[in-house]
């Protein structure tokens, strides 16, 4: 161990110092100066490698001052160019393509949108699947250019907003319940059949029900019977010429009669029958078709 004196003088006092001094070396000698300097060199190494790395990887993600890539920052939001897949949901506020192009949301699975409230709670979904498009919502409404509803759906009931709905289909339409329309036309040159196969068809209107065929025949058929029934008024039929070829005809008149003329009778329950036609009525002789 090294001993050191300090010895304390006066001024003007000379002191002598003995001749043989002991000098200290101060730093890092040998293998450990060797090894820090090794250390250092392996620092600015992987300092080098670690801006290179950087440099290399801004220029791969093509970052700019205004975004990465495709991917723009604007005033506005974010802009993006080209075509993008997301691994994870994404959650927007508003999702537009340019003006001159459309957007188009593909995905090999589905595609779903969801609204969600202040709470999580989705309250309406559009999901487009492979085989189905569920919407999923309180009500769906389908809008004009001009904002007028054309189509909109709800649990009640089911609003169709156009001037006219054409069904293009070969069977028609088939309606389980029943159906409020103002008119029920077909295509010009085209038949318009109404039919219920298993049940009864029936139409009804406050003010009237109007059947009518500009160019053709109407024509009613049914396996039992076809009623006309008018509480306060009346039943009509007003045309030139009123046929019933299958009506009963009965017993031919005597003989020297045969004018081919005939008179149309009714039975109490409102059957009708013909009758050879004579100088008076001759309906009460061939009433035994109402029995």
């Amino acid at each position: 161990m090294v001993r050191e004196q300090y010895t304390t003088a006066t001024e003007g006092t000379h002191i002598e110092r003995p001749e043989n001094q002991c000098v200290y070396k101060i730093g890092i000698y040998g293998w450990r100066k060797r090894c820090l300097y090794l250390f250092v060199l392996l620092l600015l190494i992987i300092l080098l490698v670690n801006f290179a790395l950087a440099i290399w990887i801004l220029k791969v993600m093509w970052f700019s001052p205004i975004g990465m890539g495709h991917l723009h920052v604007t005033k506005d939001g974010l802009r993006l160019e080209g075509e993008s897949e997301f691994l994870f949901p994404l959650y927007a506020k508003e999702i537009r393509s340019r003006v001159d192009s459309s957007l188009l949301l593909q995905s090999t699975q589905n595609v779903t949108v969801n609204a969600q409230n202040s709470e999580g709670e989705v309250t309406g979904r559009l999901k487009v699947g492979p085989k189905m498009v569920e919407v999923q919502s309180q009500q769906f409404q389908i809008n004009s250019k001009g904002g007028k509803p054309l189509f909109a759906v709800d649990e009640s009931e089911v609003v169709v907003g156009t001037d006219r709905l054409r069904v293009t289909g070969p069977e028609g339409a088939l309606f389980e319940h029943s159906v409020e329309t103002p008119l029920v036309t077909a295509d010009p040159f085209q038949e318009l059949r109404l039919e219920s196969p298993t049940r009864s068809l029936s139409m009804d209107a406050p003010k009237g029900v109007h059947i009518k065929a500009h160019a053709g025949k109407v024509k009613a058929l049914s396996q039992m019977d076809i009623i006309f029934h008018s509480y306060d008024g009346m039943l009509v039929l007003d045309t030139e010429t009123v046929c019933l070829p299958k009506l009963v005809q009965g017993t031919q008149g005597p003989a020297g009669s045969s004018q081919r003329l005939y008179e149309i009778c009714v039975c109490p329950d409102g059957k009708l029958y013909l009758s050879v036609a004579g100088t008076s009525t001759t309906c009460h002789e061939h009433s035994h078709i109402c029995t």
